[in-house]
């Protein structure tokens, strides 16, 4: 059934269409991924959706009932509000009614008069059976289950308004998620989340009740939520039943047949003006003029008259001109932490830690937010100390980074005086740098403060480009980019002949790019040599291990039947030490083998050294 239909829309701002006569259906449980380029138009059509803004034109129509929740980019709340009390906002007409109860409870408990006490006993009694219809018990369960899943717990005291952006849009999306609506809207949710709540919210939203529309320019999250694409291009959109990977292939297919009937056309025209072109040439030298080749001739320009021109398909956006060229290669080294510890206060982010990085590797660091990814960077930097160990760049190691806060320090600089203070180059010269990273005219004189986050992401792209650099440190570098950009990023570094390490909750650049992935979890750094979703596997293994052996450590023995000496102990200790060394030494080289059948023999000597270490655990503690 159709939840959604929209015909004709068309809006403009500034006298500027953004669209304009642009018609589609939403299905019920539908879960639509909306894509196009940065100022397509993917926002201005959420807010016509939602009702906040009208359309200056066609209508938009809903199936009788439907709520519409949408994810603002900024939610906004009344000051003094915590988190809590925001979040249970989504359940105002339910704690409304649990007042209500409490209030009829007390008056019940003072209640002497038998006629009046059964009014306030059935009037009760309907509170409560719509109470729990609706699921007022339930409400806490609820917060809870979001609260965790978006890892937003020592959030929930806090007063909303002091939050940062980051977090008040964390918030805004547990808000929208609690109240459930028919018809969820949700304008990049994937922002600002880390891995684990990525996942989380991907699993949530498959399972979802309603109807799903969602804005993002995370491909793994959009392959792995939606069922359809609505591609907004040009002030035109077009549906593709399947996921972001699917509407790729789809797309690059119809514009090849579109380009290839265009290209057929063009070859018919070319050869009906040629004939009509001869056709009026032999009617002309006859003598007298022939008037029936004249009459084929008109007839045949009537036809290419009526005849409905295909458009030339875009097949090549304007992208980024983006290559980064590399220095004079580093040191097979490039970068050395032994034993590196570090903490703030009492809180520990990691013990121990192991990192080992050569010439040409793709590197990158993964985990929860607040476990010490960016420490970890800025500690390679110099810019933090280690608490304990030692952390050592190789030779002619030369360091270019591209940081998240990105010129948060520049007030009055222009655009192209921010690249000239990092690139020596003539304004001509930078004027035609920064246009392959589509900084055209007037735009390079634009205050670096008023760029949007996207726009300092290239900027900064293009000073890395014409620096001197073999170690690339990138600091979530897909953040703020869209789809289009990050591919030509991809691209880019696929070629870079450098060393790169990166910080990164982009799970499909992490598949692309990377083959060697520092997971840090539990205060350790883990080290997987493969793409994210191999570490993610091999890092569910590791916790399932380690939580096994926690379990049976905690069983209390069953029965104690023998009493061995101090010498049996010891020996049983140091062979469950040796066996401990030699799973963990398998553990290491299940993440570095790929093939099938040396795989399959490495976990059955895994499971054998598991089941001799529970053996001699249990005998340990008889």
């Amino acid at each position: 059934m159709i939840i959604c239909s929209v015909h004709q829309l068309g809006k403009m701002y500034g006298g500027h269409s953004i669209f304009e006569n642009i018609s589609f259906e939403i299905h019920e449980k539908d879960r639509v991924g909306l894509v196009g380029r940065n100022g397509s138009g993917k926002t201005t059509l959420f807010r016509l959706l939602s009702g906040e803004e009208m359309p200056d034109s066609g209508q938009i129509n809903w199936k009788k009932g439907s709520e519409v929740g949408y994810l603002a980019q900024i939610p906004a709340f009344p000051s003094q509000l915590t988190t809590k009390a925001v979040l249970e906002t989504a359940f105002s007409d339910l704690l409304q009614i649990e007042e209500k109860m409490k209030k009829l409870e007390v008056k019940m408990g003072k209640e002497t008069n038998g006629e009046s006490l059964q009014k306030l006993i059935n009037d009760y009694g309907n509170l409560q059976d719509y109470f729990t219809l609706k699921g007022g018990y339930e409400v806490e369960a609820n917060i809870e289950k979001i609260v965790n899943g978006l890892n937003i717990h020592d959030l929930l005291d806090k007063e909303f308004v002091q939050l940062s952006g980051g977090e008040k849009t964390k918030v805004g999306l547990a808000l929208i998620l609690l109240k459930k609506p028919d018809f969820l809207l949700l304008d990049e949710p994937t922002n600002h989340l880390d891995l684990m709540a990525l996942d989380w919210l991907g699993s949530y939203l498959q399972d979802y009740s309603g109807t799903i529309v969602v804005i993002s320019h995370d491909r793994y999250f959009l392959d792995e939520v939606v069922n359809k694409i609505f591609d907004l291009e040009e002030g035109e959109i077009e549906c593709y039943s399947t996921n972001f990977s699917g509407f790729v292939k789809e797309k690059e297919e119809r514009l090849l047949r579109e380009f290839n009937a265009y290209e057929e056309q063009q070859k018919k025209i070319k050869k009906m003006k040629e004939a009509i072109k001869r056709l009026k040439d032999w009617a002309n030298r006859a003598n007298p003029p022939n008037e029936g080749l004249h009459k084929r001739a008109r007839n045949m320009e009537r036809a290419l008259e009526r005849m409905e021109k295909l458009n030339h398909p875009k097949l090549n956006q304007k992208k980024m001109g983006l290559e980064i060229d590399s220095a004079d290669r580093s040191g097979k080294d490039v970068l050395m932490l032994t034993d590196v510890s570090k903490s703030y206060g009492e809180k520990v982010l990691f013990k121990r830690a192991h990192m080992h990085v050569t010439y040409q590797e793709r590197v990158a660091i993964v985990g929860e937010n607040g476990t010490g990814k960016s420490t970890l960077i800025k500690m390679v930097l110099g810019q933090l100390l280690a608490d304990e160990g030692e952390i050592r760049i190789g030779s002619n190691v030369k360091i270019g980074y591209l940081s998240q806060n990105i010129f948060s320090e520049i007030k009055d600089e222009t655009l192209i005086e921010a690249f000239r203070n990092e690139v020596r180059v003539t304004e001509g010269e930078a004027r035609h740098i920064l246009a392959r990273f589509l900084f055209y005219g007037h735009i390079v004189f634009r205050k670096v403060s008023q760029l949007s986050g996207g726009e300092k992401m290239r900027l900064r792209l293009a000073q890395l480009m014409y620096q001197d650099i073999n170690l690339l440190i990138l600091d979530e570098p897909t953040n703020h980019l869209d789809i289009e950009s990050r591919e030509v990023l991809e691209e880019a570094l696929e070629n870079y002949s450098g060393t790169i390490l990166a910080v990164s909750h982009d799970r499909y650049f992490l598949n692309k790019l990377f083959e060697k992935i520092f997971w840090i979890d539990s205060k350790e750094v883990h080290c997987f040599e493969g793409n994210y979703n191999w570490s993610k596997e091999k890092m569910a293994d590791e916790k399932s291990r380690t939580e096994h052996i926690t379990d049976i450590k905690k069983k209390p023995p069953l029965v104690k039947t023998v009493k061995r000496n101090n010498i049996e102990n010891d020996f049983l200790e140091k062979e469950l030490e040796t066996l401990e060394h030699k799973i963990s030494e398998l553990d290491k080289q299940l993440t570095e083998i790929h093939e099938l059948e040396h795989l399959q023999q490495l976990y059955q000597d895994k499971e054998e050294l598991e089941r001799q270490w529970e053996t001699l655990y249990k005998q340990l503690h008889l």
